[in-house]
């Protein structure tokens, strides 16, 4: 069951209502999102049916949702949720805009960070990912440069004027990283990590959730309840591809899973070309496809020197191949009625 709030509810209506619930010996999770607050209750239904909370002052609506991911459905929340990100400037990332997401996969100095921003900058992006904390498959891989990682990060978003977006990886980390990053990441091997979960719920910053490479759409949507039961709705999907029996690319970028997420939750869903291929030359047709398909944005790498690249260079986008995804992040989002996130800033 879950408790829609008015806009203008006071924290003391919002307490009474927490205070009501647990009376009854329910539990009642408060998500604060930008325009209204819900609260997920979790208990016994029939007790909270006699508890008339639509009366209490504050309440708008009290709803009985079937589905099991009860914060992140449509049930509760029927238009499409926008989320901003960024504090000396905010983007959005939702239905009304297309957003374009670009930068190193990982960190490796200042100036190669720096560099790759300004190469995201000049195509169109609006915001910088970069890796400072790097989970690779081998132990023996370059795992990324920790808080050296984010403090460059840090510095060149502050230069380019590019709010940052970067993963974490462990729980303990989330406070260091949302101390320098603008939204949290959690990738595809953490998308079950419970504790991680709950931890960036808590931290008071825009969360990223890549799919799992074996996740289902409900798996996936339930992984993002973790996040909004600890209170916070700033949720944004992003499809990286999943792991299917094809090894001509790296994996399988499910482009289907964009309009059937849409339809069942209100958070919006990015796509991250760059990951699903593994390959520089099927990056840009991913991304017009992902646009098409009516995606609220794209991730991609670049770097200006992919083949030194310490991770995925075979990825990474330059030169020409960047120029031609900017003509696309251009043009495109306009034929399936977008518009261009960069035109929509709003200072905080």
């Amino acid at each position: 069951m879950v408790v829609v709030m008015a806009p203008d509810a006071t924290d003391e209506d919002i307490a009474a209502v927490v205070a009501r619930v647990e009376a009854v010996g329910g539990e009642a999770f408060v998500s604060k999102g930008l325009v209204r607050t819900i609260i997920g209750l979790v208990g016994d239904i029939d007790s909270f049916h006699h508890l008339n909370l639509r009366t209490l002052k504050g309440v708008a609506d009290v709803h009985r949702i079937s589905d099991p991911y009860k914060l992140v459905s449509r049930q509760h929340h029927p238009d499409r949720s926008t989320v901003w990100v960024g504090t000396a400037s905010q983007v959005p990332i939702g239905p009304e805009t297309f957003t374009f997401l670009a930068g190193p996969c990982a960190v490796e100095s200042r100036d190669q960070t720096l560099e790759a921003a300004q190469m995201a900058k000049g195509a169109g992006a609006t915001l910088l990912r970069g890796g400072a904390f790097k989970p690779r498959t081998s132990p023996y891989a370059f795992q990324g440069l920790g808080v050296q990682g984010l403090e460059i990060l840090a510095d060149v978003g502050a230069a380019t004027g590019l709010p940052v977006v970067t993963e974490v990886v462990d729980a303990r980390d989330v406070p260091v990283v949302a101390e320098h990053a603008d939204m949290l990441q959690i990738g595809t091997r953490n998308m079950g990590n419970v504790g991680l979960l709950q931890a960036v719920g808590t931290c008071g910053k825009p969360v990223m959730l890549k799919r799992g490479m074996n996740a289902t759409l409900e798996e996936w949507l339930m992984a993002a309840e973790y996040v909004a039961q600890r209170g916070n709705l700033d949720i944004v999907l992003c499809e990286r591809g999943i792991r299917t029996f094809e090894t001509a690319y790296r994996n399988t970028l499910d482009l289907s899973a964009v309009p059937a997420v849409q339809a069942t939750s209100h958070l919006p869903v990015i796509v991250d070309p760059s990951h699903a291929a593994g390959r520089k030359d099927l990056v840009v047709p991913l991304a017009r496809a992902a646009i098409a398909v009516g995606a609220d944005g794209v991730l991609v790498d670049v770097h200006p020197h992919p083949e030194q690249a310490l991770c995925d260079g075979q990825q990474a986008l330059d030169g020409s191949a960047l120029r031609e995804l900017a003509t696309a992040v251009r043009r495109l989002p306009g034929a399936v009625g977008r518009k261009d996130a960069a035109t929509l800033l709003r200072p905080s």
